[in-house]
């Protein structure tokens, strides 16, 4: 599935009536998160094959665009590790005047060798970032990232940088994060002045 909608926590086909659209991009991510669901491939989510940016278009075409609200950049792996798309489908999405949003690890200046903050000015209205941890540590552990303890300092930073293009939200997952660290993430967020939020746990 491409683009979808999430109702009553179903992964549904975009109705003509919907008010915002996930588009699922990509398996493939630098993580290997110890709570994610991806391992199990039986979300109805899984791609056989990544879609093309030609494939990506003809589905955002079929949308209703007066009903359409926000579009969100997701994936069932990491969106960023197809940055170059992902730049194309935000600019794409933004010729329709409708909020765009990347759900991201926050990792991609590290995937793609570069800041890619830079690529998302005028195209991209809010960023949520997965936080997992309040310590390179600890982020370690629960992601298992490729990267290694450069992982998290490397969120951060990307969270800082995307202050200044757009709206950043640091998260984390409530049923796997204990509450005393949960704080802990609340507070780094403040310090770097971005927003935070608790995710449901999808089971």
């Amino acid at each position: 599935m491409i683009v979808y909608e999430v109702a009553d926590g179903k992964y549904l086909p975009v109705s003509d009536v919907a008010e915002k659209a996930y588009l699922n991009i990509t398996n493939r991510c630098n993580n290997d998160c110890a709570f994610c669901l991806r391992k199990l491939k039986t979300q109805g989510l899984w791609l056989e094959r990544e879609p093309t940016l030609e494939e990506i278009k003809a589905e955002l075409d079929k949308l209703n665009w007066e009903a359409l609200r926000e579009v969100v950049v997701c994936g069932y792996g990491e969106p960023t590790c197809r940055q170059a798309e992902v730049v194309e489908i935000l600019k794409y999405v933004k010729r329709h005047e409708v909020k765009t949003r990347l759900n991201t690890n926050g990792l991609g200046n590290l995937e793609n060798g570069r800041d890619i903050s830079v690529e998302y000015a005028g195209i991209l209205d809010e960023v949520s970032i997965s936080q997992n941890a309040s310590s390179a540590e600890g982020y370690l552990r629960i992601t298992r990232s490729k990267y290694g303890m450069a992982a998290y300092g490397a969120m951060l930073e990307f969270a800082d940088a995307m202050k200044k293009i757009s709206r950043v939200t640091l998260t984390v997952v409530d049923k796997v994060t204990p509450i005393a660290e949960i704080e802990r993430c609340r507070k780094t967020a403040e310090l770097h002045g971005v927003g935070f939020r608790v995710r449901a746990f999808e089971e």
